[in-house]
């Protein structure tokens, strides 16, 4: 048993850093035959390569890169709303990455229930592209709202109390409860590409099926390092990302990952936590003001002609 689980998790390392290699290579090569629509995007380099560097760093101390990106993209005119979904998941490809590699294995967890949802998931999130870049930038806006009031429920359910305990439950899963875990995490790695943030899900998928909460981190560890580069491939495949922001968090943002993970041992991030917690809300309610305002011309469009 523990030689298969050795093997299975050499694999899981191995197929993270093969999987990234091809990325790289491909987000490499469309940066290139592209460089002018590189240089052309909005922004301020410097600025965004500073902002890059702490989106990571926080993100690997707790504080999510989704939800920081889509408070902050909107407002500074970086990155337009159709192209959001795609440009969050191609910048945090290669941050996850070298973060799954840090800490897959921080929390054991018995390897075959950890390498189900990981594939489940990435196949998840190799599918829904191609369906993603098809919805309307309005159908965006309110998908990415929902997400941010989702993360500032499951935040507030942590806070309370209502979310489970991260020491009650197993290590390990069989039969059917390994196949409702894989289809789980299929359908997570669907909603990642839309903005939607996979670990409070994880969480809650992991301890209804009798597993401790705590086999959300790795499960989303390695998942993140699978599926994130898979489904980030389809949207440099559909043109559908911001390029700039991409390669900064990919060279800054890791940067930024690796002072965490070798410098930051212990931080008390409270008060930033509930600091985003406002930006998220009003985040939010911004995006749905914008939706409904669209929605109202949508509506009048048909009158008026």
């Amino acid at each position: 048993m523990e030689i298969r689980d050795n093997i299975l998790l050499a694999g899981i390392l191995g197929a993270i850093v093969l999987v990234t290699g091809v990325f790289t290579y491909r987000l490499i090569k469309d940066a290139i035959a592209h460089k002018e629509e590189v240089r052309k995007e909005p922004g301020n380099p410097v600025v965004q390569a500073i902002f890059s560097f702490f989106l990571f760093l926080l993100s690997t101390i707790g504080i999510s890169d989704f939800a920081l990106s889509m408070s902050v993209y909107p407002k500074a005119k970086w990155v337009e709303t159709k192209n959001m979904p795609g440009t969050m998941n191609v910048q945090c490809a290669i941050p996850c990455a070298v973060m799954a590699l840090a800490y897959i294995n921080a929390i054991k967890i018995d390897v075959l229930t950890l390498t189900v949802p990981i594939v489940c998931q990435m196949l998840g999130s190799y599918i829904s592209p191609r369906y993603v870049v098809k919805f309307p930038v309005n159908t965006l806006r309110k998908i990415m709202a929902g997400a941010l009031l989702l993360a500032f429920g499951f935040f507030i359910a942590g806070k309370v109390g209502i979310m489970p305990a991260q020491d009650i439950g197993g290590v390990q899963l069989t039969g059917i409860k390994l196949v409702l875990l894989g289809i789980g995490t299929f359908i997570l790695g669907a909603l990642n590409n839309m903005g939607i943030g996979s670990y409070s899900l994880a969480m809650i998928i992991v301890s209804s099926l009798g597993l401790s909460p705590a086999a959300a981190f790795p499960i989303m560890m390695g998942s993140g390092g699978l599926s994130v580069p898979v489904g980030s491939m389809q949207f440099i495949k559909e043109q559908r990302y911001n390029r700039r922001m991409a390669l900064l968090c990919s060279t800054f943002g890791l940067i930024g990952v690796l002072v965490a993970v070798f410098f930051i041992k212990s931080l008390d991030i409270t008060v930033l936590q509930w600091f985003m917690q406002a930006l998220i809300i009003y985040t939010a309610f911004t995006m749905i003001k914008t939706a409904a305002k669209e929605d109202k011309k949508e509506k009048a469009s048909p009158v008026a002609g």
